[in-house]
């Protein structure tokens, strides 16, 4: 599976975009989806996840009410709709896969390491 993510840009605090992450190659049926962000000289930190059938999302705190992450899994495609931007959200948002039977076993976290399948960033730059 290879990932590419796409709908960044230049945003204004409080506006809102789409990110899209869409996977060619076999269905992301089965895999558990989740976006990291990564700002200049810190570390990637999660932002959301979703499970193969949309059943169960998590959020990292600070973007909780702002966020929402989705998938359609018809169109080998994951979303993340960022609401009411602020500066603090400016970063490389990147989209990452791991098979949901794997992610399970291995305790279900959040950590980057968690994710084997990794997308090329898309860059979200907001001003105040």
């Amino acid at each position: 599976v290879q990932l590419q993510a796409s709908g960044g840009g230049l945003a204004q605090a409080g506006d809102s975009l789409t990110l899209s992450c869409i996977a060619s190659g076999p269905t992301i049926s089965g895999y558990c989806a989740a976006w990291f962000r990564q700002a200049p000289g810190k570390e990637r930190e999660f932002v959301a996840l979703i499970k193969w059938t949309g059943s169960e999302t998590r959020y990292e705190e600070s973007v909780k009410g702002r966020f929402t992450v989705s998938r359609d899994n018809a169109k080998n495609a994951v979303y993340l709709q960022l609401n009411s931007l602020k500066p603090e959200d400016t970063a490389v948002y990147y989209c990452a896969l791991e098979r949901e039977s794997r992610w399970t076993a291995a305790g279900g976290g959040t950590e980057s390491t968690d994710f084997g399948t990794w997308g090329r960033g898309t860059q979200v730059t907001v001003s105040s």
